[in-house]
């Protein structure tokens, strides 16, 4: 410098600053920059005033336009903001704009000060002004400023996180990146966005971002995004906050040394996506849409497209705020909207609204949530759903919170609707579960009252909803606040409350689990410390996967404290396993010189020390030497190893001067390093950075390289290189970084590179060494990753591919000097202790990083994988190859089993280079993933492999060398399966047998001992046979290396897998090894052996013979050579079934109709099979490849099969399978013989009665019809036997679909043989295929084929369906062109032809008169219908028949005869098909049965009724058992034809009154029972038409309770409510209890009955009482009392619905109920239970006025009905009757009850002609006399039809004006009235007056004459039930009280019932005595005026039954019933 410039600089320092930092000499400018930097660096103070006066200057001298004065004031800025405070952030916005606009395009330091400048910006909390800068810095024209920028704007997101600088911004400025120019602009934008997603989530950036982009970025983002995972935290903290805390630095280096709380702060704050997101207005748009003309719309389309429009307005992530009032009124009427897809969607909407409002929307949801709550009664799952989710929207988002809806939570709780408590407490306990514990606190004494009130509610989901409440509520506040409140619960429900807080983890656990989050946080620093060094300063780095994966290591962390945790607290883990729990602390705490001294205490002189700390160093080196001696005279060091290393840091330290004293130093370090058994890692830490230092000097070099050595030997060589890496880098000494890279090279050779993370270490050689300007450091890299080579291999140089290319080339030099030794190049010294945190379990290769690429497998490449353009497919193979590149060709197994799966297909492809380039990068992906290939690869290899079969040299080359990668990865004993398979294929040629023969004696010939190599010898035996010489060749060299390696003593093991000339040819070679004579004996025939003798002649070229006993003379007699081990054999069984498991092997069968060839695998199964269950001898000869062998087999099998055809039948489908691989092959003697064998196996198997299986049919039926089209006519001609033979055996309509499916084959032959079959099956089978006609269609399409044949013998089979069945054939052929149809048309006619020729009738002829041969022959249906009965019992369990033993006695002893019928003619022959016929069979005669039945209905009073009557109940009775049998049929797969016919026939005879009252109740007890079965059988719905069959049931179900004989319905389901027998249950499909089962039944059962007794009131008169009560009596009894009271507290509906019937009819008959108890045994004791309940509802009902009680109920005894009765015997007949006749006009005077009324009134002008009643209706006016009277003429007209109240229409109702008032008399009695018995279930019915209504109204003379038509009644009860007899009945009370009375009664009714013309008609004396007189009088003045209404007279046997009866009742002797 001139002296005139030192001049001027000196004048200059005296101007002030100002002056000096704009002074136009550039010299001064850049003097005061220096001294500026200079005076701020010695302010200590943030607030010292000149601070102050600095900050404007640098608005003016950043921008400096002399690039050196820029930099220069740049560092003087940079020292600036370090010692200042966030004061000065005032300056911020000027200075940045003035680095945005001059410095981010200058030199690249400059660059870099500027983004540490905005980074202390950041740090000073000016965040608002760095984020403008960056915005006008993007907008930079000049893409050099842009990147920058974003680089910065990166860095402060990566390091101080989301929380500081706010991601919203920096998502805003990235979209106008994304369309950049400039590359580097994208890509630095593209890693802003995955950092911006380590920080707030992949969901978030791609909903805000992901619209903006581009498609090809937005895959380029998609790929690059499957490498970030875990989540990113801050590693740089505000200044505000680092005075607060210790140093950022020494934080980092802390392994969970702080508090938990520090490291939970550190943990990144939740960012919500909803902040990210700019509102958005929707109520503008809104106004546009017609929202509100919309929701006012009448239509409900309207109003649901309006408020849908609203939901999508609001379904945007955030909503301006607004005036939302008048929608939310809209909204709330909308909810409650008639149409439920309306209220659904406007429901949706508040959820949308609350969600984009959040706090906005809360005093609208307050308003909508009664509402809400109100509309969770509706049990629609879309409503309910959607109403949860919007509850649950309004809490999560914020807009109601607990205290606020107390109140509502309240009410909605008391609601009536169970449905809306329930859902509401459900709602409360996720509320509970989403709030805070503080809330929670404050407000649980709101809520715990509301739960506990519940808990007692009567609904169990209520009671379950609030213990959720309860349990959520004390697993966030803990027990103890709720203590108080919990205790008035019962132990029980204290017991299920812990249970479930327990169940999902109380707090507690929760609190230990937090714990452990926070501890293994605290330990992430640790984890990053090795990667604090690396703080990516571009963006663009985030990109291919290059940042390291922190998050992952910190996720292993926590890993392995949480399993430390763990087995700490199983208490059973070792000690060892305890380290990991407490991460060891290696940061060291200060500590000063005093303290050392002290806790030293006398271990070391006080002299010494004093020492150590002399200025002169004479006496430094004195002490040193001292302390030396004393340190090695200690004995025990381990104790004080920590306080004699903190020493030697103090005095003399690490700086010391003089070289002597510092090598003293280090081998005291030295010392004590190696002799404590355990060198803490905080001495290391001490030391280190000295020891580092001294490395650099030459004269201490060799003392600190060992020191480091030792430390290695200490703590690990992991540790150590982490914190060399460091200090390396930050040293400003180059020769510590060259130095230490040297002492490196050392330590990698001493311990190899297991204890080394290899990835961090080969990064700082690329990223520091090989980038450094000094020649030292390069060398001493390249020399590094040189010693790394000899450890890990050339897979090192896939890390360095970008390094620079003159780099590259001393690399390779580098690699030759250090050769990869594998694991030959073990480390020289070993690790004390090994650290657990750095050792990989690999090592070696292994511990190079593989990358996961299964992001970067997008669903785009897989399809450019299979596109039909080859260019593209190529594309796609490129780009798979360009991954792996990118990987470092070191890729993981995840994700790649879909692009080996694409890549296969590419093995196959039309292009044959595109093939090669497959199989290269197949080989490339093998080499890069190595050993876990195999697993991730599925078999590819065997694809691979198959290459060889091509013709090319060039591609079999290109598949060895894909093989030799392969093998480099996965060992050769994995492969050799897939070699032994693909050697004997056939498809690939000799040419490739030969490469891979040759292939593999090169990879065996390495090796020394080989046992998987035994696997190859039977390919390589028969290889050895082959035609082509190469392959021979091959493979006798391949045999000669296997030998080697498996030795010759497992080779002749093996020796016995090989038949035929191969054997010979192995004994051959085996001979000069020694082999034994015995094992040629193994040669089973002399044919064989003379075929042996010629082939080796032909092949041998060693001059050697086969032995003589293997080869016969010529001429010599051919004699059967056994071996002793075949002797032995013949001694155990042929089949070993001990341990077979047929249901096993059926299970894994899949069932086809089509044929497939085995597969491999599948032959290995059969292999594997045949030698588990047959005999040794026999299995080889059936695996033996020589034909002849074989057939020896099938020899065996036949000559055993008489004494073993039942065993056969447990391996029938392994011989099958064995079969069907046969008759594949091409060798016809050995189909021949199959064919033999087959037809003798399945006649055996018919004699034994086995049915072939549907999986045994689905192995062999598809391969027989499709090879039955063979060459050979012989061949085909046994097929068709066979087939014919297996027809019969099995079923024609199971092999139907079968034989379908061949006729869809390629071979020509097979279809016109299946065409021919099907002609068979229609002419001798037609009934048991009928069902299935439809697919003549497919033989009829076979008429437009090109083959003659194929036309012709579909033409004849056309025309055998002609012949039987006419012209109804045309509807089954399906459309046809006009070509087909003429020419179908003129077979037709010829057939018809020949048929007249032949004089067999008309075509469809033979259908009417077959039919008619079922009752006269009987019917081979009856046998198929069993054999198809048989065969479903398989796999279906049909119920049992309860109702029809004798039904199937008959079926038994029918004689069989060989008829085939088609269908029936008549009735009766109809109904003999549907008993005994199949399900199929049985359609034609329901056909029938309809028909006649709807002709019968036409003419109802005709002659055809009778005879339909007569045979009413058989045909419900057949009816009711197909029921079972047509849905079993159609459950097994077959159409549903049957079942819908079997429901429609008894539609139609349920729809008759007549027929149905004509059932019997057995028989209507047996078809309800089956159809409410079959109404819950879950596989009903799977049926064809599942849900139509569900509907036909249910109709039929509601005729038959609306038709049917109401008594018979009444007692059937009263019985029914009993559990049912599990055995008439079907085969439960699900797991569920018979429990469960019985109780749906039951549920069923109950809405029948209370269909019934819904119309009671009106069919009263309809059921016979007696029979009803007695039915509920006995349901009652046999509960008895203490299981009637458990059952009403567990509210059981059977029981309940009982009691409603019971109830109804008290209602409905009052008192005179008891009248009706004659077949109850009311003097048993105790009494009946049936009485209390008759009384206390008589009781009830008087209590509520609703009867008028006559007479004291509830009478204790009810044995002496006299006494009961004797007080209202005094009343007067005539104020009786008046009182009647006053309730019967109160009836006619209302509505409803009018019809009953005139019925009632009819009936007592019969019974009493004398008594004028119109006498009693003085006082009512003419209309109503006039309605009286046409009502009575009506009710006449109708008694004279027949027809009974309840089926005559309801009568007008009469006028109003009746004037008569209601008498008022005394309580009327319940009087006694006789009851008939008759065939038909009488009705017998006490009126509560004094006389008796006759119950003749619904009864037929008919019955009666049946009934004793066919004799006496048996004594039988079951056999009287089913004749529809009735029980004794005994009459409850007498009336004039007196048991003479009741004898002279007796005597009455006897007399009666001497006469059966006499109609008998119980008439009372008024005052209860009977006059036999007046009775018979009235009797046949009854009859001679009503003759169309009669009585049935009474069974002798019941009447001698009551008269005993009363006779025991005289005596007081009578005893239960």
């Amino acid at each position: 410098m001139s002296t005139e410039d030192e001049k001027l600089l000196k004048e200059a320092k005296k101007l002030p600053w100002e002056d000096r930092l704009t002074h136009k000499n550039w010299k001064v400018r850049n003097d005061a920059n220096i001294d500026l930097a200079a005076v701020c660096a010695s302010i200590s103070d943030p607030k010292d005033p000149r601070l102050r006066e600095f900050g404007p200057f640098f608005r003016k001298s950043v921008a400096d336009a002399n690039a050196p004065v820029q930099e220069k004031a740049l560092d003087a800025l940079i020292v600036f903001l370090k010692v200042a405070d966030a004061d000065v952030g005032r300056y911020a916005k000027e200075v940045c704009d003035a680095i945005v606009a001059k410095c981010l395009t200058g030199r690249p330091k400059t660059v870099e000060k500027a983004q540490a400048i905005f980074m202390l910006w950041v740090e000073l909390e000016a965040v608002d002004a760095f984020l403008d800068a960056m915005e006008k810095a993007i907008k930079a024209k000049v893409a050099k400023a842009v990147v920058p920028a974003i680089d910065v704007m990166f860095q402060a997101l990566s390091e101080f996180g989301s929380k500081i600088v706010p991601p919203k911004r920096i998502l805003k400025m990235l979209p106008e990146l994304f369309d950049h120019q400039d590359q580097n602009v994208r890509a630095s934008s593209k890693g802003v966005t995955l950092e911006l997603c380590r920080w707030i989530g992949k969901d978030p950036v791609k909903s805000i971002l992901f619209e903006k982009m581009r498609d090809t970025m937005k895959k380029e983002l998609e790929a690059e995004l499957a490498n970030v995972t875990g989540s990113a935290r801050p590693s740089r903290k505000i200044r505000s906050e680092q005075d607060k805390e210790p140093e950022p630095e020494a934080m980092s280096e802390v392994a969970g040394s702080g508090p938990a709380e520090e490291a939970a702060a550190d943990t990144p704050q939740e960012i919500d996506e909803y902040e990210l997101v700019d509102p958005v207005d929707i109520l503008t748009p809104l106004e546009k849409t017609g929202f509100w003309a919309g929701v006012k719309a009448t239509k409900w389309s309207e109003r649901k497209e309006a408020v849908a429009e609203l939901s999508k307005l609001a379904s945007t992530k955030r909503i301006a705020p607004g005036d939302f009032t008048e929608i939310c009124r809209t909204l709330k009427k909308l909810i409650t909207d008639v149409n439920i897809a309306v209220a659904v969607e406007a429901i949706q909407a508040i959820g949308n609204l609350a969600r984009g409002l959040r706090t906005n929307f809360s005093g609208n949801s307050r308003f909508m949530l009664p509402v809400l709550l109100e509309k969770l009664k509706e049990k629609k799952p879309t409503l309910t759903d959607a109403l949860t989710q919007t509850l649950q929207a309004m809490y999560k988002s914020g807009c109601l919170n607990l205290a606020d809806i107390v109140e509502d939570i309240k009410t909605a709780v008391k609601n009536k609707v169970p449905l809306v408590r329930s859902l509401t407490l459900n709602w409360l306990t996720f509320c509970i579960e989403s709030s805070n514990k503080a809330i929670l606190l404050k407000l649980h004494k709101e809520y715990v009252p509301i739960c506990m009130e519940c808990l007692n509610d009567g609904t169990p989901d209520v009671r379950d909803a609030a213990f959720s409440a309860l349990a959520a509520l004390a697993k966030l506040v803990g027990m103890r606040p709720l203590e108080n409140s919990l205790e008035k619960l019962d132990e029980v429900r204290k017991k299920k409350l812990s249970e479930m807080i327990g169940s999902s983890g109380g707090g507690p656990p929760a609190v230990a689990g937090s714990a452990a989050v926070k501890s293994s946080s605290g330990s992430m620093p640790c984890s990053e410390s090795s990667d604090a060094s690396y703080v990516r300063k571009s963006a663009a780095s985030m990109l291919s996967g290059k940042r390291p994966v922190q998050a992952a290591a910190a996720t292993k962390k926590a890993g392995s404290v949480k399993s430390g945790v763990s087995k700490k607290g199983d208490g059973l883990g070792p000690s060892k396993a305890l380290k990991p729990i407490e991460p060891e602390d290696v940061e060291p705490a200060d500590m000063g010189l005093e303290e050392i001294e002290s806790r030293l205490g006398s271990l070391i002189q006080a002299e010494t020390i004093s020492l150590l700390k002399s200025a002169v160093w004479k006496e430094r080196l004195e002490a040193i030497v001292s302390l030396k001696e004393q340190v090695e005279a200690i004995e025990n060091l381990d104790s004080s190893v920590e306080i004699l290393i903190r020493l030697l840091c103090a005095v003399p330290g690490w700086n010391e001067k003089n070289v002597q004293v510092q090598q003293q130093v280090i081998e005291v370090t030295i010392h004590i390093a190696s002799t404590a058994t355990k060198f803490p890692k905080k001495c290391v830490v001490l030391c280190i950075q000295g020891v580092s230092e001294r490395v650099a000097d030459i004269k201490t070099r060799a003392h600190a390289m060992r020191c480091l050595t030792t430390f290695c030997e200490s703590v690990g060589p992991g540790f150590i290189f982490e914190r060399m890496y460091k200090i390396m880098k930050e040293h400003k000494n180059p020769k510590v970084l060259s130095e230490g890279l040297l002492w490196m090279v050392t330590a990698v050779e001493d311990f190899g590179v297991s204890l080394l993370k290899l990835k961090d270490l080969i990064d700082f050689c690329k990223d520091i060494g090989l980038q450094s300007s000094a020649p030292a450091t390069r060398n001493a890299s390249i020399k590094v990753i040189g010693a790394l080579h000899k450890f890990v291999g050339p897979d090192i140089k896939g890390f360095l591919s970008d390094v620079k290319p003159a780099l590259l080339s001393t690399l390779d030099a580098e690699y030759e000097k250090n050769p990869f030794e594998g694991a030959a190049a073990a480390p020289k010294k070993t690790v004390k202790v090994a650290d657990s945190a750095t050792s990989a379990s690999g090592g070696g290769l292994d511990s190079l990083p593989r990358e996961d690429i299964s992001g970067k497998i997008t669903p785009a490449l897989l399809k450019g994988l299979e596109s039909s353009d080859w260019k593209i497919r190529m594309e796609s193979i490129e780009a798979v190859n360009k991954i792996l590149e990118e990987a470092n060709k070191r890729i993981q197994p995840t994700g790649t089993v879909e692009l080996f799966g694409a890549l296969r297909g590419r093995l196959y492809d039309s292009n044959k280079n595109l093939i090669m380039a497959t199989l290269s990068t197949i080989g490339s992906i093998a080499s890069a993933m190595g050993s876990a290939v195999e697993k991730a690869s599925k078999g590819i290899l065997s694809d691979i492999l198959k290459c060889l079969g091509d013709n090319k040299k060039h591609m079999r080359e290109c598949t060895l060398t894909t093989l030799d990668l392969w093998l480099a990865a996965v060992h050769l004993d994995k492969m050799v399966p897939y070699f032994a398979a693909a050697l004997m294929d056939a498809k690939i040629g000799a040419e490739g047998r030969r490469d891979l023969f040759e292939w593999l004696s090169r990879q065996l010939a390495g090796l020394k001992d080989f046992n998987d190599a035994i696997h190859l010898l039977k390919p390589v035996a028969t290889a050895m046979t082959d035609k082509s010489a190469d392959v021979r060749k091959a493979a006798e060299v391949c045999f000669g290396e296997i030998l080697k390696v498996c030795g010759h003593e497992m080779v002749t093991k093996n020796v016995r897998d090989i038949q035929g000339p191969a054997l010979a040819i192995v004994l051959d070679r085996l001979k000069p090894y020694g082999a034994s004579r015995e094992t040629m004996s193994t040669a089973p025939s002399s044919k064989t052996g003379l075929k042996i003798g010629k082939t080796n002649g032909a092949v041998s070229k060693h001059g050697r013979a086969v032995a003589p006993r293997g080869v016969l003379a010529k001429g010599a007699r051919p004699e059967i050579i056994m071996s002793v081990e075949d002797i032995n054999m013949h001694s155990q069984a042929l089949l070993n079934i001990k341990d077979s498991n047929k249901d096993e092997r059926e299970r894994l069968i899949v069932r086809r109709f089509k044929f497939e060839e085995p597969r491999l695998e599948q032959i290995q199964d059969l292999e594997s099979d045949l030698m588990k269950y047959f005999r040794d001898d026999l299995h080889r000869r059936l695996l033996s490849t020589d034909f002849k062998k074989q057939v020896d087999g099938i020899d065996m099998l036949q000559k055993a099969l008489p004494s073993m055809s039942r065993d056969i039948t447990e391996v029938l489908d392994i011989l099958l399978r064995w079969f069907v691989l046969r008759l594949c092959e091409s060798n016809t003697s050995c189909i021949l013989k199959v064919l033999d064998f087959l037809p003798e196996l399945f006649s055996a198997l018919r004699n034994e009665g086995y049915i072939m299986t549907e999986s045994e049919a689905a192995i062999f039926l598809p391969c027989l019809f499709e090879k039955s089209g063979h060459n050979i006519e012989k061949v085909r001609e046994k097929m068709r036997e066979l087939t014919k033979l297996i027809i019969h055996t099995y079923s024609a309509a199971k092999t139907f679909p079968y034989v379908l499916e061949a006729l869809r084959s390629r071979n020509n032959r097979t279809r016109i043989e299946c065409v021919d079959l099907v002609a068979y099956l229609l002419d001798n089978h037609g009934s048991e295929i009928s069902g299935q006609l439809k697919s003549l269609q497919i033989v009829a399409s076979l008429t437009a084929e090109r083959d003659g044949e194929l036309r012709k013998a579909a033409l004849n089979t056309l025309a055998t369906g002609f012949k039987i069945l006419g012209d109804d054939i045309w509807k089954y052929v399906g459309k046809l062109t006009e070509a087909q149809k003429s020419m179908i048309d003129d077979r037709f006619k010829w057939k018809t032809r020949e048929m007249e020729k032949r004089k067999e009738g008309k075509p469809g002829e033979a259908r009417a008169a077959l039919r008619r041969s079922v009752r006269e022959n009987g019917s081979e249906a009856a046998e198929q219908s069993g054999e198809i009965l048989r065969s479903m019992s398989g796999p279906i369990v049909s119920r049992e028949n309860y109702d029809h033993p004798d039904l199937y006695m008959e079926r038994h002893s029918m004689p069989r005869t060989h008829a085939s019928p088609i269908g029936p003619t008549d009735w009766n022959e109809a109904l003999d098909i549907i008993v005994y016929g199949s399900p199929e069979q049985s359609v034609e005669g329901m056909k029938v049965v309809c028909h006649e039945l709807a002709q019968t209905m036409s003419d109802p009073d005709g002659s055809a009724m009778d005879d339909v009557l007569k045979d009413a109940d058989k045909l419900v009775s057949c009816l009711a058992t197909k029921v079972a049998k047509t849905f079993d049929f159609s459950l097994m797969g077959a159409s549903s034809r049957s079942c819908k016919y079997v429901l429609n026939t008894l539609m139609q005879t349920f729809q008759n009154k007549r027929l149905a009252h004509a059932v019997k109740e057995s028989t209507l007890d047996s078809l309800i029972t089956e159809l409410l079965l079959w109404l819950l059988d879950e596989r009903v719905p799977r049926m064809d038409d599942g849900s139509q069959l569900l509907k036909a049931l249910n109709v039929l179900m509601l005729k038959i309770l609306d038709n049917a004989e109401r008594t018979s319905s009444f007692v059937v389901l009263i019985n029914l409510l009993r559990p049912l027998d599990p055995a008439r249950w079907p085969s439960p499909p699900s797991n569920e209890s018979f429990a469960m089962r019985n109780q749906k039944f039951s549920d069923l059962v109950v809405k029948c009955l209370i269909k019934l007794t819904k119309v009671l009131q009106s069919t009263i008169y309809e059921v016979d009482l007696d029979r009803i009560l007695q039915s509920i009596h006995v349901y009652l009894q046999e509960l008895g009392m203490e299981e009637i009271r458990k059952r009403a507290g567990a509210d059981d509906k059977p029981l309940r619905m009982v009691k409603t019937v019971l109830h109804e009819l008290v209602k409905l008959r009052g008192t005179a109920i008891k009248g009706h108890l004659s077949m109850v045994p009311i003097d048993m004791e105790p009494q009946p239970i049936i009485l209390a309940y008759i009384d206390l509802n008589l009781q009830t009902l008087a209590a509520a006025r609703m009867l008028t009680p006559s007479g004291p109920v509830g009478q204790s005894n009810w044995g002496d009905s006299a006494a009961n009765n004797s007080s209202q015997a005094t009343h007067s007949a005539d104020s009786q009757l008046k009182q009647e006749l006053a309730a019967i006009f109160k009836k006619i005077g209302e509505k409803q009850t009018c019809t009953i009324g005139l019925y009632e009134l009819y009936r007592i002008t019969q019974l009493y002609p004398k008594v004028d009643i119109f006498s009693q209706l003085q006082n009512a006016s003419e209309a109503f006399r006039t309605y009286i009277r046409d009502g009575l003429s009506q009710m006449e007209k109708n008694a004279a039809a027949g027809r009974t109240p309840s089926s005559v229409p309801l009568a007008t109702p009469p006028p109003s004006s009746l004037n008569l008032s209601s008498p008022k008399f005394a309580p009327l009695s319940p009087v006694h009235t006789n009851t008939l018995n008759d065939s038909k279930s009488v009705n017998s019915k006490v009126e509560p007056t004094s006389f008796s209504l006759p119950p003749s109204y619904a009864e037929d003379d008919k019955a009666y004459n049946t009934m004793m038509s066919r004799g006496p009644i048996s004594d039988h009860p079951e056999s009287r039930h089913q004749s529809g007899e009735q029980n004794e009945r005994f009459p409850p009370g007498v009336t004039g009280g007196t048991l003479n009375a009741i004898r002279e009664r007796m005597k009455s009714i006897q007399a009666a019932a001497g006469n059966p013309e006499s109609v008998n008609r119980p008439l009372m004396n008024l005052n209860g005595n009977v006059d036999p007189s007046q009775f018979s009088q009235s009797t046949d003045r009854a009859n001679s005026e009503n003759p169309a209404v009669g009585v049935l007279p009474m069974d002798e046997k019941a009447l001698s039954g009551l008269q005993a009866r009363m006779e025991r009742l005289k005596s007081g002797s009578i005893e239960p019933m």
